[in-house]
């Protein structure tokens, strides 16, 4: 393993925000965690894919970038197949794999930028299905005690866009593999959001798991900027929750609003319909805007700083929250 000094993260961050590491290493294997006595003293930061944080200034520590690859089928049962990949695998690579081979679970999560470490960390989920109903377990190995852990899905503790490791373990692990359950007989998810419409629209007689997983990546695509051509980092902000009597209490001042019932009486609010509503979807300033076709996206069109960025997620939560007394939280990391 190599030690870099001074290293330009922009490479590595969807934002691509161009700000420094002053240390920079790579980790391919996990036998390199073992020798990182070295920089223990120092803030160090584990980076994947990188495209669910945002820099709002350099970072004065160590980035050890998670690049520990392969994938295999470990064992299999009469439902499921079981499959465990390295962290630092393409998310978007191991859909493909998945459906290429038949192992159903995960078309429904196509297109979702990152790194497989980075799914059971944030609960990745997208039209009506989430990580958790996929996952068997995860290695990691801890930092400090340079050991390696098996962590189950209840010692993950997963919630929405949630987990143990944005909580209670954040920064103490480095996830080395994750084990997925997957489907040998398909269960399709086509309810939730426009997939049974754009499934209509491509004329498809027999559904799939890659009917399904082209479905979800054309709606994807016409909907969400790609990070090689504008700068961003996909959904900025989370899907708040209300009580059923706040639901009740905006509907009556704004019918057409978005929300999905849930269990416990409980309303989870589409966040780009608030962010829309309250005038922001296409608003730019300078380089930093909001998309012009998804309001929870915010975009860098070229040499916007992580600051200016961070300012305007700012003014969109006090927006929101003036205007329908909702309280929207960031799904992007923060780090400066």
């Amino acid at each position: 393993m190599q030690f870099l000094e001074n290293v330009s993260l922009a490479p590595y961050n969807s934002f691509g925000l161009d700000v420094e590491a002053r240390y920079y290493a790579k980790i391919s294997s996990v036998d390199e965690l073992s020798n990182l006595d070295p920089i223990k003293s120092v803030p160090h930061l584990i980076l994947g894919g990188g495209s669910n944080i945002l820099f709002t200034a350099d970072f004065n520590g160590i980035v050890l970038h998670n690049m520990l690859m392969g994938k295999e089928v470990i064992r299999e049962d009469e439902d499921h197949i079981f499959v465990r990949t390295g962290a630092g695998e393409n998310w978007h690579g191991f859909v493909e794999y998945c459906i290429g081979k038949g192992f159903s679970g995960v078309e429904n999560l196509a297109l979702i930028p990152g790194r497989n470490g980075a799914s059971p960390i944030q609960n990745i989920g997208a039209y009506g299905v989430e990580v958790k109903d996929v996952f068997h377990e995860l290695e990691a190995w801890h930092l400090e005690e340079e050991k390696l852990y098996t962590f189950t899905a209840s010692d993950c503790a997963f919630g929405y866009r949630d987990s143990v490791f944005k909580t209670r373990y954040k920064g103490e692990f480095m996830i080395t593999s994750v084990t997925y359950r997957l489907n040998k007989k398909p269960k399709f998810h086509t309810s939730y959001g426009a997939i049974a419409q754009e499934l209509e629209k491509m004329g498809v007689q027999d559904l799939s798991i890659r009917a399904i997983g082209d479905a979800v990546i054309s709606i994807r695509k016409s909907k969400l900027p790609d990070p090689a051509v504008i700068g961003n980092a996909g959904s900025f902000f989370k899907n708040p929750e209300v009580d059923q009597a706040k639901f009740d209490e905006l509907k009556m001042g704004y019918p057409d609003i978005v929300g999905y019932s849930l269990p416990g009486g409980r309303v989870k609010l589409a966040a780009g319909w608030l962010i829309e509503k309250a005038g922001w979807k296409g608003y730019r300033k300078g380089d930093t805007g909001v998309h012009e076709k998804q309001a929870l996206v915010l975009v860098n069109y070229g040499k916007a700083s992580g600051r200016e960025i961070y300012e305007l997620s700012e003014e969109i939560l006090l927006s929101v929250q003036e205007m329908f007394g909702v309280l929207l939280e960031r799904e992007v990391n923060i780090i400066g």
